[in-house]
């Protein structure tokens, strides 16, 4: 029973210590050690440039005629709900339209094969623009988020949920899409067909 006392006090002793580090032994007797270095403070953040064509949320650089990009599924979901892409953006935006389409949409629709064949007939129509890819591969998503971060100037027409939830965090780009047979765009000011939310 004595020794257990006896090393009780011994731990409250060690516990009670100072630390040679402490700034109440001398200078001469202290030991100094380096403060390690955290390598996640030095790293500059850096926050990308907004555009200076941002205005608030809105975006300076959208107004008539409008430059509007078609995604894949946009095309098709036309196609079945039986709306005129160039009278379905003159409902919706009430000005003259131009429509683009890249290289990548173009491309996934040959890929589909021939029940799309309607599609790429309606995308090969002289007045929709041809927008050329420098990247590898036929994925449009990528493409078109990294054509509208470039260029403020595009309205994004999609009916694809992931894609228009990656265009939202893009700040200052519009999304149309087909809502009760018809087109709609959001995030436009004063925009007639925009769902109220």
């Amino acid at each position: 029973m004595g020794r257990v006392k006896a090393t009780q006090k011994y731990r409250k002793a060690m516990v009670k210590m100072i630390k040679p580090t402490d700034n109440r032994i001398s200078k001469d007797k202290r030991e100094i050690r380096e403060k390690k270095v955290d390598e996640q403070a030095l790293k500059i953040c850096e926050a990308p440039q907004m555009s200076s064509a941002l205005f608030l949320k809105y975006n300076d650089q959208l107004g008539p005629p409008f430059h509007v990009i078609i995604d894949t599924n946009f095309i098709n979901f036309t196609i079945k709900n039986r709306i005129d892409l160039f009278t379905g953006f003159m409902d919706c935006l009430y000005a003259k339209t131009t429509p683009y389409v890249t290289d990548c949409v173009i491309g996934e629709l040959e890929k589909m094969g021939q029940r799309f064949r309607l599609a790429l007939k309606i995308l090969r129509d002289p007045r929709v623009q041809r927008l050329s890819c420098s990247h590898k591969g036929i994925y449009a998503d990528d493409c078109i988020v990294q054509r509208i971060t470039q260029h403020k100037c595009y309205i994004v027409a999609t009916c694809d949920r992931d894609l228009r939830n990656r265009i939202r965090k893009v700040p200052g780009v519009p999304i149309m899409y087909i809502r009760e047979h018809r087109f709609t765009i959001e995030r436009m000011p004063d925009a007639f067909g925009a769902p109220k939310f």
